[in-house]
């Protein structure tokens, strides 16, 4: 149902994103590159002028000087969670859709916490390491059943809610804040504040998106609120804790260790070098950004994703955008063409366009139009005999951004 040929739709697959996604791409049509590493801007902005689809994780960043070279990008794919790592706002005025996964690996997430919430609790990376060093010490001391313990959640979305249940069946008491009212689930309970969170809690977990509002989220001024031998995680985003005022706290052993996946810098790839001042600490579990890295989470994410890039593509729909007003549409009727048209969210277009059509005496079998502070998304089935024609003289117009016309 596409106006271009898909065999010269090019789509650049990046950071190694699963097959499924590829095969799904592929067997369409489409022409599909996958890269296994991720690009840094230069590269990008050389790759990304003749790409209509992008795919990428969360190590690459499609800035404004990226997609201003980005002249036939179509839609943009997060192969992930997070789209921090895209400049939303300029995608969205250059007529660029972007989707994401916001549930495919939650679940894999949840299991990862909970896994290191009990290992923390019992120094277990610590003594595995002593025993694969030769040294026997065998103690109890400082080690703890998790059973009866107070778990912390910041951020109640889909991930934190999945720690929540898998938390209390082990039967832990859980507590929870979010800047917006979340129903609990199971035996959870909401505190009114951040800083009673952190009073509360023996075991502290984030689980928010980079924002402006979440960068260093934990500060060194919020570690006197903490119990003493409280244990922090994060396996959110990488600016969300101050790595010095975690460093700090282990360090003095107000915090008595952490799980930390995220980081605010991290390799391109798997072969540069990885750095931190959280590295060889005690107590202290590190992993290379892996939460959602299962191969059932990727293959999810993999599908998910490409599901809804494919979508937009071939029927306009751009239902669970995270930057675009969204519009499910379903198939093309026959007889009639389909013009997809984004435009500056002006006064008066809706109004020039029915006019155009109305003096071509076409007739509009369904037009639908959302629209958000920037852009208006449009719609229409119209007359075959109208399509070409229409189709210029709408992108002729001078709030116009891009116009496609579906067969």
């Amino acid at each position: 149902m596409v106006s271009y040929p898909k065999g010269k739709i090019k789509v650049l697959l990046l950071e190694n994103i699963h097959k499924d996604a590829y095969d799904l791409f592929h067997r369409d049509g489409f022409d599909v590159t996958l890269v296994k590493d991720a690009m840094e801007e230069a590269e990008l902005i050389e790759k990304i002028s003749d790409v209509h689809v992008l795919g990428i994780r969360s190590k690459t960043n499609v800035t404004k000087k990226a997609l201003e070279n980005a002249k036939k990008l179509m839609t943009i794919g997060c192969f992930c969670i997070g789209t921090n790592q895209v400049e939303l706002e300029d995608a969205e005025k250059k007529a660029i859709p972007v989707f994401n996964a916001p549930y495919s690996n939650t679940r894999s997430v949840a299991e990862l916490v909970i896994a290191e919430i009990i290992m923390l609790a019992r120094k277990a990376t610590d003594q595995s390491r002593d025993v694969h060093l030769g040294k026997w010490n065998k103690i109890a001391k400082g080690c703890f059943e998790v059973r009866g313990k107070t778990l912390g959640i910041i951020g109640y979305g889909h991930i934190g809610s999945q720690v929540s249940v898998l938390a209390e069946s082990m039967g832990m008491k859980v507590i929870f804040f979010d800047i917006i009212s979340k129903l609990p689930l199971g035996n959870a309970s909401s505190v009114s504040s951040y800083e009673d969170l952190l009073k509360q809690s023996d075991f502290i977990t984030f689980h928010v998106p980079e924002t402006e509002e979440t960068k260093n989220l934990f500060r060194k001024e919020h570690l006197n609120l903490l119990k003493n031998g409280a244990y922090l995680l994060n396996l959110s985003r990488g600016k969300v804790l101050e790595i010095g005022a975690l460093v700090e706290g282990l360090k003095s052993g107000k915090i008595a260790g952490a799980g930390v996946d995220v980081f605010p810098e991290e390799p391109k790839s798997n072969d540069d070098p990885f750095v931190s001042p959280l590295q060889g600490l005690p107590n202290v579990i590190l992993t290379p950004h892996v939460g959602g890295s299962t191969e059932e989470a990727q293959k999810n994410i993999g599908t998910e994703v490409a599901e809804k890039l494919l979508k937009y593509v071939n029927n306009g729909s751009t239902t669970f955008s995270v930057n675009f007003p969204n519009i499910e549409l379903g198939s093309l009727k026959s007889g009639y063409h389909r013009i997809l048209n984004i435009h500056q969210n002006q006064p008066g277009f809706l109004r020039d366009i029915n006019s155009i059509i109305s003096d071509l005496g076409g007739n509009i079998l369904t037009q639908n139009l959302s629209t958000s502070a920037n852009i208006g998304y449009l719609s229409m089935e119209i007359d075959k005999n109208l399509g070409d024609e229409l189709k210029n003289k709408i992108k002729a117009h001078k709030h116009s951004i891009r116009t496609r016309i579906l067969y």
